[in-house]
Order: structure tokens, then sequence, then C-alpha cells
């Protein structure tokens, strides 16, 4: 890049101080699941940091009006239910409106949450009137589909999930391994961006006799935790087997899972003495996890996995397949343990002996907090807003993906409108 383009590049930097943001998103807090919290937090920073953000996303089902922070404009539109998500619903192509309400007040960039047909209209419209655009990927619906039979779909999924997001001019992932992975599938203009970990939140300090004490766990009784959405693609089959192990050894035991879903009554019929918590958040949230001793993830589906990071962050010994945060996170033996994917067996095997050995147990659970000390929710938000005004000025200084190799010792490439 020469002098002159530098120059230029550096003139559009005062509207930066302060973004207009247009957010097109399926999800969003009140909901309870992984990409509606990380997106709630992300829009809180950019917020307080003196950003607009426009927040488009569809009504949802049996929704009630909710305060939202001032520098946030909502603008809802229709939808239909997600499948096997009855309280989801999808947005419904938006072009033409999104077109019309865009023309009338340009956002400085567009940012891409979810992957239906309202963010594929959101990048049609934004594509169309020449606004930067930008995405992220965070659920792997290539991954769920076999889970819901629905494997014949598979590589039709994955090839529009690689056209939407290359139509885009960055795609953000919480991961290094799935940046690669995606890579190898042919998606460009990838670059990474964690996720953050509320440890002002979550943290050992949060456990409670009490809370244990109603669960029927002594001080010293073992409890083994599990929080999510209880639904097929999070492979909780093994969370029962590798629990029947330990109680096998150990039948003080108790079994805890947090959250709600379609699988809870066959979970519930298949561990009768189990504590089903329902969904928690907040405070009490974080009293359920640090009341807890070991975690098990068995998911295979992830794209990184919020409730990692929490679990570490709260103090338990992490159990995990070597794969998404956790592969990213946690060095096996030391601050948590990583099973090879797809082995079962081995999962078993492994939560069994951090169950059955007071001093590994111990040690994962004092070195656990470490693990995540460095995924502050501010250095999220400065990455993000980081990449925004990235693409933002090489769309408006015009260069090509050439001349950006090396911009502030970064690449962004653009993809042609």
């Amino acid at each position: 890049m020469n002098l002159a383009q530098d120059l230029l590049i550096e003139s559009f930097a005062p509207q930066l101080n302060s973004m207009r943001i247009a957010v097109v998103t399926e999800t969003f807090p009140p909901e309870v699941n992984g990409v509606a919290m990380t997106l709630g937090r992300i829009v809180e920073g950019l917020v307080c940091r003196g950003h607009t953000v426009q927040l488009v996303r569809p009504r949802q089902l049996r929704e009630t009006s909710h305060p939202m922070l001032n520098g946030i404009e909502e603008i809802l539109s229709s939808g239909l239910p997600v499948p096997a998500y009855a309280d989801l619903r999808f947005g419904l192509p938006s072009k033409r409106r999104l077109s019309k309400l865009w023309g009338s007040h340009r956002p400085d960039v567009v940012h891409v949450v979810t992957e239906g047909p309202l963010g594929w209209s959101a990048i049609a419209a934004a594509r169309k009137m020449q606004l930067p655009v930008t995405s992220s990927f965070h659920t792997n619906f290539q991954s769920y589909s076999p889970h819901y039979g629905l494997g014949l779909f598979k590589k039709p999924i994955d090839s529009y999930l690689r056209k939407l997001h290359n139509r885009t001019q960055a795609t953000m992932v919480p991961t290094r391994a799935l940046m690669q992975d995606l890579q190898s599938r042919g998606y460009q203009n990838l670059k990474l961006l964690s996720r953050g970990v509320a440890s002002d939140l979550f943290s050992p300090t949060k456990r409670s006799a009490d809370l244990r004490s109603r669960w029927g766990a002594g001080d010293d009784d073992m409890v083994v935790l599990v929080v999510g959405r209880l639904a097929k693609e999070k492979n909780l089959g093994l969370v029962v087997e590798s629990f029947r192990a330990i109680h096998a050894h150990n039948p003080a035991a108790k079994m805890v899972f947090v959250g709600d879903g379609p699988l809870r009554p066959a979970l519930q019929a298949a561990c009768p003495c189990s504590i089903f918590a329902g969904n928690r958040q907040g405070e009490d949230l974080a009293a359920h996890y640090a009341s807890g001793d070991l975690f098990l993830f068995p998911s295979l589906t992830e794209t990184y996995g919020n409730v990692v990071p929490e679990a570490l962050a709260s103090g338990l010994a992490v159990v995990s397949y070597a794969c998404a945060a956790a592969l990213e996170l946690i060095t096996s033996g030391t601050d948590g343990m990583l099973v090879s994917v797809d082995s079962e067996q081995e999962f078993i095997d492994t939560a069994l002996s951090v169950a059955t050995q007071p001093e590994l147990l111990k040690g994962l659970k004092r070195s656990s907090v470490k693990s995540v000390a460095h995924l502050a929710w501010d250095t999220i938000f400065d990455n993000f807003i980081d990449h925004l005004a990235r693409v933002i000025h090489v769309s408006n200084a015009g260069l090509s993906a050439d001349d950006t190799n090396g911009f502030a010792g970064k690449s962004v490439s653009q993809t042609n409108a």
C-alpha cells in the first residue's frame, strides 16, 4: 500500500469514532442461547462505546415488550418458526424493505449474525447499495442436520452457508481451528473474533452451600453438571452413560442438568434421580455453575460452546472433546481434560477418572479460572469494532483485495459487489 492510499484511509478515521451499525439477526436476548447472549453483550459494548446500533430481527413467538438501551433502534420483521426450535423464528425475505430502510438512513456497515432468509436479504440489499457488509459464523447447521433426519441436506446446507458468507467482506469466527476448517471448505475473508466470558459473574466465589444442600449434596459430595439446551445435537446420551459409570463408583454423586429443550422428558425418564433445574440466568446461573464440581461437555456440533469458558471461569473441572472452545482454551491434564473426537469410551473413562481422583479434580479446579483470564469482554468489543472499521476503511477507500495486504498489519479482503 502506498503513501497516498494510507492518507486516504486515514481521512475516513473521524467517522469511525461513532459508527452507525445495522445488525441483522434471528435471535437476541431475552432468548436463551449462545448466539443471543454473545450478540447481546457485543451490542451492549458497541453502545457503551458511543456507536449506534439498528437491530433488525423477527418478532419472536409470545414476545413481550422489553426495554432497550439508548443507542439501539429496533426494527421488527415477520417470521416463521424454526424447525425443532419452537420458541425461535427465522425472518422472511426482506430485501425491498431493507433497501428502503437503509436508503433513507444509510448505516456505515451492515453486520449479519444469522444465515436465514432475512440474513441473505440483508447481504443482497447491502451489496446492491454498496454498503460494507460483514457476517458472523455462529452455528454449524450442516453438522446439526443429521440429528434431525436431514443428513441428505448436509452438502446443500454447507454450499448455501459458504455462498452467503463469501458474499460478505469479512466473516468473523470464534476459533483458529474453525477458521482452518472453513478455509479448507472454500470460505473466504475469515477473521478471528473470540468470545468473552463475564469473569465478574462466573466465579468460584458464587458457590452456594444452600443450593448444593437442595440438591442433596454435602460439601464433599461429587456434583456432575451440564449446562445448555437439552437437544439431540448436544450428545447428552454420553452424559447419561458417563454419570452412570461415576455413580456406580460413588453412589453419593449427584447429576444436575441446567437448561431446557425437547430432550428433557426423555432425559428425566432415563435419569429419574437427577436434578433438572431448567433455564437459569444471571447470578442464579452463576451459582449453579460454581456449585458443581465436574462439568461434562460431549457436544460435537459447536462452533464455540459458550458454556465451556463459563464453566472454567466458575472453577469447575471440565471434560470435553478436543474441539471448539475447549480445544482453544484447555491444556489437557492441567486446567481441564480433552478427549479424542468421537471416542465415546474415552470420554466416559476420562469423566470417571476425574471423578474418582480427588487430587486430580482439585488440581483441575484450581487451574481452570486462569485458562480464561484473557477473555475479557472489553477486548472482544475492541476487536469487533476494529474488524468493522477495517472493512469500512477499505470500502470507502475503494481498495481492491490486493491493496489491503498489510493494512494495519492484517489482510482484509473485499468481495466484488
